[in-house]
C-alpha cells in the first residue's frame, strides 16, 4: 500500500532555508517515493514562496486565523508537493522564518507557528481530497499540530522529529487561551515546562511517535547533560523514540555533477578543486591540508574551542577556510583571527554556491560541535572526500568512522574523531590530520572510503517507512 505522509516544517529547501531542517524537509519526500511513501510538505507562505503559491490552487481558508484570513494553497515546486499557508499578516514581512531585522525574534512567533499547526490538523482531518494516513511534524515549530490533532478527536497518527532539542517553543502563559490551547493541560504532565508552555513539549507529549536525528543523539537526549530539561519526559517515553539518521541529496550534492563548484572523478579533479578554493579565498599554497568549515557561529558548533586549538595546525602548514554567520562575538574573533593568520581565510554570511564550492576544494571537513543532533556537513565531506575531523557526540559519532589503528588496518577509517568540548583533544585531532595528510597512500585510502560511505536517504527512508506503517490501524 502506498502510503500518503504530510510533513510539516517551518522551512524547506530549495525555497527558504536556514538550517540542516529545510534540507531535510526538502529531501526526504524524494527519498521516501522509493520505499512507497507519497510525502507531501506544509510550509509557512514566507516572501520567498510567493512565486510557488502563485503557481497553485486554494484548497481551504480560513476567515479568520491568528489576526487575519489565510488560505491554503497546493502547488507543485522543485519536484515537492507542497501545501503552502498562505497568511500576509503572519508571514509576508522582512527578516528571517524567525527573526526581526534587528535578530530578535519576531513577537507573534507563538500564533505564526500555531496557525501553521491548525493548518495541519486540518489536512489530517482528512477534509480535504488529498487525506494523509499520517502526519510527522519536525521541531517546536510543529509541536502543536500532534495536541490540535488529539483535541480536534482526529484519528491519524502523527510522528514527532526532535531536530535541535535546545529550541523549546516557549509560549508566555497569558496567550494559552489566544493560542487554542486548554489551560487544563497547562501542568507538568501537559504542555507545562518550568513555569511556561512549550510548544515542543506538546509534539513530544501528544505525538504517537518521536523520533530524532541519530541514534546516539536518541540515547543522548535521555540523560541532563543533553535533554535541555526533557530528558525526564524523554525517558519515559522511550519505547516510543527512535534515532533515524538524516541523509543528503546525492544528485544536489555530487562531486562529479556539482552545478557550483568544480565537478570531479579523480584525485587530479580534487586537487583542482583545492587549488580554485584556494584562489578563492585568497590563501597561499601549501603542502598541508586545506580544512574546510561550513556552519553557523554558535557556541553550539564549538568553534571558539577551534580558535584556541588551530595555532599549532596553522604552524605545521595546515590552513583553514571558514563560511558561516551568528553571534556577533564569534564573527569578529574570526575575522580578527583571519587578520593575525596568514593560513585562515574568513567568509561571514552565507552563500549556497560557495557552500558547495568549500565542500568540494576542501582536503578536510570540521565539525568541532559541543553537541550535534546529525549533522549534515560531515556527511557532505564524506561525499566529496572533504575527511571529516568530528566530534565525538550525536550524529556525528554514528557517521564518522575514526582513523585509529584497528580501522586504518581493516581500511574502514573516514576520518577523525575527538572528545568533544575540548580544546586539547581537538588541538591532537587537528595533529592528526597533519599527520594523516602527509601520509600519501594511507590518506588517500581514508578519502576514498569517506567517499563511498553512504550518505543519501535510501536507507533511512526505509526506516521512516517502517514507522509510518506501524502506526496504521490494523485491517
Amino acid at each position: 500500500m502506498r502510503l500518503r505522509v504530510l510533513s510539516v516544517a517551518s522551512e524547506c529547501a530549495p525555497f527558504v532555508k536556514t538550517g540542516g531542517l529545510a534540507d531535510v524537509a526538502g529531501a526526504l519526500p524524494a527519498g521516501l517515493d522509493g520505499a512507497g511513501v507519497e510525502m507531501r510538505v506544509l510550509v509557512p507562505g514566507y516572501r520567498a514562496l510567493a512565486q510557488v503559491s502563485a503557481s497553485g490552487r486554494e484548497v481551504w481558508s480560513w476567515p479568520h486565523l491568528y489576526g487575519g484570513p489565510a488560505r491554503l494553497i497546493a502547488a507543485e515546486a522543485a519536484g515537492i508537493g507542497l501545501f503552502v499557508l498562505d497568511a500576509p499578516h503572519l508571514y509576508d514581512r522582512p527578516g528571517t522564518p524567525y527573526l526581526d531585522e534587528a535578530g530578535g525574534d519576531h513577537p507573534d512567533n507563538p500564533e505564526r507557528f500555531a496557525a501553521l499547526c491548525r493548518a495541519g490538523a486540518e489536512i489530517g482531518k482528512a477534509t480535504l481530497d488529498w487525506r494523509p494516513d499520517v502526519v510527522h511534524g519536525h521541531d517546536w515549530q510543529a509541536g502543536l499540530m500532534p495536541y490540535f490533532l488529539k483535541k480536534d478527536g482526529s484519528q491519524v497518527p502523527s510522528v514527532m522529529t526532535v531536530h535541535n532539542i535546545a529550541f523549546a517553543g516557549t509560549i508566555p502563559t497569558d496567550r494559552i487561551e489566544a493560542l487554542g490551547l486548554d489551560r487544563a493541560d497547562f501542568h507538568p504532565e501537559g504542555f507545562e515546562f518550568w513555569g511556561r508552555a512549550s510548544a515542543l513539549k506538546a509534539g513530544l507529549v501528544w505525538a504517537d511517535a518521536l523520533t530524532t536525528v541519530s541514534p546516539t543523539y536518541a540515547q543522548e537526549l535521555t540523560t541532563a547533560d543533553f535533554g535541555m530539561g526533557f530528558e525526564g519526559l524523554i525517558a519515559r517515553r522511550r519505547d516510543d523514540l527512535t534515532g533515524i539518521l538524516n541523509g543528503i541529496d546525492t544528485e544536489a550534492w555530487s562531486p562529479g555533477g556539482d552545478a557550483h563548484a568544480i565537478r570531479f572523478t579523480s584525485w587530479r579533479g580534487k586537487a583542482k578543486a583545492t587549488r580554485a578554493l584556494r584562489d578563492e579565498m585568497g590563501l597561499p599554497p601549501s603542502e598541508g591540508p586545506l580544512a574546510v568549515v561550513v556552519s553557523r557561529l554558535t557556541g553550539q558548533k564549538g568553534l571558539d574551542l577551534l580558535l584556541e586549538a588551530m595555532p599549532p595546525f596553522l604552524a605545521r602548514g595546515g590552513q583553514i577556510a571558514l563560511l558561516g554567520s551568528g553571534e556577533r562575538g564569534l564573527e569578529d574573533a574570526w575575522r580578527a583571527a583571519a587578520e593575525r593568520h596568514e593560513g585562515v581565510a574568513v567568509r561571514i554570511g552565507y552563500d549556497e554556491a560557495l557552500s558547495h564550492r568549500m565542500v568540494a576544494g576542501g582536503e578536510a571537513m570540521l565539525v568541532p560541535s559541543r553537541f550535534e543532533p546529525c549533522g549534515l556537513t560531515q556527511l557532505y565531506g564524506l561525499r566529496y572526500g572533504a575527511v571529516p575531523v568530528v566530534a565525538r557526540t550525536g550524529g556525528l559519532a554514528d557517521t564518522v568512522i575514526d582513523a585509529n589503528d584497528a580501522a586504518l588496518v581493516a581500511g574502514a577509517a573516514t576520518g577523525i574523531v575527538h572528545d568533544p568540548g575540548s580544546v586539547p583533544a581537538l588541538a591532537r585531532a587537528l595533529d592528526r590530520l597533519v599527520t594523516l595528510h602527509a601520509t600519501g597512500d594511507t590518506w588517500r585510502r581514508i578519502v576514498r572510503r569517506a567517499m563511498h560511505h553512504p550518505v543519501g536517504w535510501d536507507r533511512q527512508a526505509e526506516r521512516y517507512a517502517d514507522l509510518y506503517r506501524s502506526l496504521l490501524p490494523i485491517q
